[in-house]
């Protein structure tokens, strides 16, 4: 009886490895952006409650969660968390996890595997903002049929991009 249970969880196994060989494997649990109607946007002081499909958040080091109403105001403190220092970070070395939301499925998904789509013709609450997506599939497909510019995946997302968004270059 053991050996037959053995070799259906192998074949099993095997199956889902192979149907899913192409696609990311995301475990629901292991990313989550909770917030409910009195969690704002560090930057903005937006509540994500009402653009939910925009929310990201950074949990430092030290265990202390930081909520965003996008990924370009992730990013902003991403690249600058000096600048608020009553968070108490001083680089992205001080950061545990990065999630941000997929906006094609309303998932939290690592935000440092994620692809941002820059130029589209949506925009966040946060004004002109990187749209996030779990597969450069999706990323693409979006930015096709919302005349996105480029895909960036998130080391290559630059201070300087970041600040050409917010009209400051």
């Amino acid at each position: 009886m053991k050996k037959i249970a053995l070799i259906v969880l192998m074949l099993s196994t095997s199956l889902l490895s192979q149907t899913n060989a192409n696609k990311p494997f995301v475990i629901q649990s292991e990313y989550r952006i909770d917030f409910d109607k009195n969690t704002s946007c560090l930057i903005r002081n937006i509540p994500l409650y009402k653009n939910p499909k925009w929310g990201a958040k950074i949990v430092t080091r030290a265990g202390k969660t930081v909520y965003f109403c996008s990924p370009k105001s992730l990013f902003e403190f991403y690249h600058r968390p000096g600048k608020w220092f009553e968070v108490g970070v001083k680089s992205e070395r001080d950061f545990n996890q990065v999630v941000v939301t997929d906006y094609k499925t309303l998932q939290a998904i690592n935000g440092e595997k994620a692809f941002f789509v820059y130029g589209s013709n949506q925009t966040s609450p946060a004004g002109d903002d990187l749209v996030a997506f779990a597969t450069q599939e999706n990323a693409e497909k979006f930015a096709k049929e919302n005349n996105g510019k480029r895909i960036f995946k998130f080391d290559k997302v630059s201070d300087a991009l970041i600040r050409l968004l917010n009209g400051r270059i």
